[in-house]
């Protein structure tokens, strides 16, 4: 460690690798505005994350630098942030810049008073003004000369600033709910898809699983055939691009081209956990074969480099590269890597199916190919004239060696930390493997992760800290844990909500419900409704709350929170669950037609809100009975299982399960099939 670098020892894979830099970095803190204060200086923030290439890049080529490290100790205060490990302030100051540039993104270089408030930033600044922008050294000189000799203008401008950023942090704007929102939303998601290649918006295409989900329970709904085009559309060409591996499972971050060809390669846990349930839901609900294999890839992956098979929990994230100069160089290949792994068969099937040229898709080294579903298995048979089986027991072939080779080269860094809301995700992501795909071993991984998260992160009277620290909470206790993030509260609720609905043990029920109880006390505004994102803190931008709606980039905290409030006055029939959550989409309902994509869940909930439940009373005669199998693997919209110890209907024996929607409720049956048939038929309006 670098004297005054204060980064050794950080828990963040992100600051630990900055440690040796000769910038005498802060932690996020107390004392870095301390001594801001005491020196009168700026503070130079760099937020960024271990995934995040052009961060390392602009490690490399500035912060490493002695020289201009020295100027740094000399006239600022620096402060490193990982994204990931504080999204509460990544929330905030990328708002700020957003505001001032009119972009954000990674690595965030914001330059504050000791206050805290923003007067000048933007992302990555070569140290020389390559790529038409100017140089780190000219930036620093400016920023300087105007903080001395205008610091009365710069402290104005940076109040007025903050006053922006705390308006937009609050996303409210109250409205009536009715059933039109539901369909201007979706027209709205209509509007920006990319008939051609499926998703949204042009380049850059990020996935929007959301917006899938929506849509796909809208499908199930009205029966409009271009809701189904869409999901299929989308999910297909996601499957079928560069921005799946199609070699080692689960996706990459997002896709630099509209054809979902070339992908940022590094991988994030909460991208593949919601991408998960997409597809679950969509093979549930269509029974495409090929939902089944992208979700089978998901699971592999995860099992085989996130999750943690001893103690339970899943890593957060996997880098794209192994080195600055690298650029997806694990992912990607040249024929001649090809052709060295495969023989003159395996080869002739693979390149036409994963379109492996001379002629790659990487820029940086056109022999590098992205491997992409270039070809049907039927299109490369009549080329070859090989039959089609023959064609698909090559291709697999292929993908197991090419994997085997792939896995003797230098792998990219995966983070371990465990953060309580990605891992709540993935682990009901898992929970619905193990119903749809039938897979014991995706149940396991799923509870067992959960038991870790409410026994080592779970602090009583005091809810989830976004970490999941190497001490049990128990020891450390609160002050030592934090941040505390309404995300992770209402993302562990509902995992362990689903838990119950899965195995129908109450105890996850008691979980739910307590830490449901808890988020209610800490962040639920009574005078306006809908919760913080944020316990109180006196930090910089962090004493302005906000209260989120949108999915950026995973559901939207007061959606999910209402979402859950919703599945547990159903489940426990506990009215006062639901006036809170009529309360919370009513806080941001007259929002509901700006905000497009990113209120997907949103969205979902009001569904939920207005169509009401399905709920499915089930008694069964083991754990994992017929029955309760049978209700968890089942596609349905804002579906519930409730668990009982003695039959639902009376003077019927278990098992038998009740299917109750609206006002109404079906025949109890005892055999699963004529479950999934009430469940397919009852109550749908069309």
């Amino acid at each position: 460690m670098t004297a005054g670098n204060r980064l050794a020892g950080a828990a963040s894979a992100y600051l630990a690798s900055a440690a040796h830099q000769p910038v005498h970095w802060h932690p996020w803190g107390e004392e870095a505005f301390s001594e801001a204060t005491r020196r009168d200086a700026p503070i130079l923030l760099d937020i960024g994350a271990v995934w995040c290439h052009w961060c390392h890049v602009m490690d490399g080529e500035s912060y490493e630098d002695p020289n201009l490290a020295a100027f740094l100790n000399a006239h600022f205060v620096c402060v490193k942030v990982d994204r990931d490990e504080r999204p509460d302030v990544d929330a905030r100051y990328q708002r700020a810049v957003q505001a001032l540039t009119g972009q954000g993104g990674w690595p965030l270089t914001a330059f504050l008073t000791s206050d805290g408030d923003v007067f000048y930033g933007g992302t990555y600044f070569p140290p020389d003004g390559r790529h038409g922008r100017p140089s780190f050294y000219a930036v620093l000189e400016r920023v300087l000369e105007a903080y001395r000799r205008q610091k009365d203008s710069v402290l104005a401008q940076a109040k007025e600033l903050r006053g922006h950023v705390a308006a937009s942090l609050r996303e409210t704007k109250g409205g009536a709910l009715s059933p039109d929102v539901l369909a201007r939303g979706a027209d709205r998601m209509a509007r920006v898809f990319d008939w051609r290649y499926g998703g949204f918006g042009t380049a850059p295409k990020f996935p929007h699983p959301g917006a899938i989900l929506f849509l796909l329970e809208r499908w199930w709904d009205t029966g409009e055939p271009w809701l189904r085009e869409i999901v299929d559309r989308t999910l297909t060409g996601m499957a079928h691009g560069g921005v799946y591996d199609q070699i080692g499972g689960g996706f990459h971050r997002y896709s630099v081209d509209e054809r979902w060809c070339v992908p940022h390669f590094e991988k994030m846990s909460y991208d593949n956990a919601e991408l998960l349930r997409a597809y679950l839901h969509a093979y549930a609900a269509l029974g495409t074969p090929l939902y089944r294999e992208i979700a089978e890839g998901i699971v592999t992956w995860n099992l085989e480099v996130m999750a943690d098979a001893e103690r339970g929990g899943f890593a957060a994230s996997q880098d794209a590269d192994v080195g600055l100069h690298d650029d997806g160089g694990y992912f990607t290949w040249t024929p001649d890597e090809a052709l060295a792994v495969l023989d003159r068969d395996e080869w002739d099937v693979a390149h036409r199916r994963w379109d492996i040229y001379p002629g790659g898709e990487m820029h940086h080294d056109p022999a590098k190919n992205v491997l992409w579903v270039a070809r049907s298995v039927e299109g490369i048979a009549d080329e070859t004239g090989r039959a089609a089986g023959d064609v698909r027991d090559l291709l697999e072939r292929s993908r197991a060696k090419l994997k085997a080779a792939r896995e003797r080269r230098q792998a990219p860094f995966v983070d371990r930390s465990i953060y309580v809301s990605w891992n709540a995700m993935m682990a009901e992501a898992f929970l619905e493997a193990a119903a749809v795909l039938g897979r014991e071993d995706c149940r396991t991984a799923a509870l067992k992760t959960l038991e870790r998260l409410w026994h080592e992160a779970f602090v009583a009277g005091a809810g989830m800290p976004h970490l999941l620290r190497d001490e049990p909470a128990q020891q450390t206790g609160p002050a030592q844990q934090g941040p505390w993030l309404l995300d992770d509260q209402v993302q562990a609720a509902s995992a362990f909500l689903s838990a119950y609905e899965h195995t129908g043990a109450g105890e996850w029920l008691d979980r739910s419900r307590e830490l449901v109880d808890m988020t209610l006390a800490f962040y639920w505004d009574e005078g306006e409704g809908g919760f913080f994102d944020a316990r109180e803190q006196a930090l910089g931008f962090l004493t302005e709350r906000g209260k989120p709606i949108q999915d950026a980039p995973t559901s939207g905290p007061n959606a999910t929170a209402a979402l859950v409030l919703l599945r547990l006055a159903a489940v426990t029939e506990d009215a006062r669950f639901r006036e809170r959550a009529e309360r919370t989409l009513g806080a941001f309902a007259g929002a509901a037609g700006d905000l497009g994509l990113h209120g997907a869940t949103f969205l979902r909930a009001a569904d939920f809100l207005l169509n009401g439940e399905c709920r499915i009373v089930v008694a069964d005669t083991t754990t994992m009975g017929p029955l309760r199998s049978c209700a968890a693997s089942a596609f349905r919209p804002r579906k519930v299982v409730v668990s009982g110890a003695t039959s639902p209907v009376p003077g019927m024996e278990p098992p038998v399960a009740l299917v109750c929607a609206g006002t109404a409720c079906a025949a109890p049956v005892r055999k699963p099939a004529d479950l999934l048939a009430t469940l397919a038929t009852f109550g749908r309006a069309r």
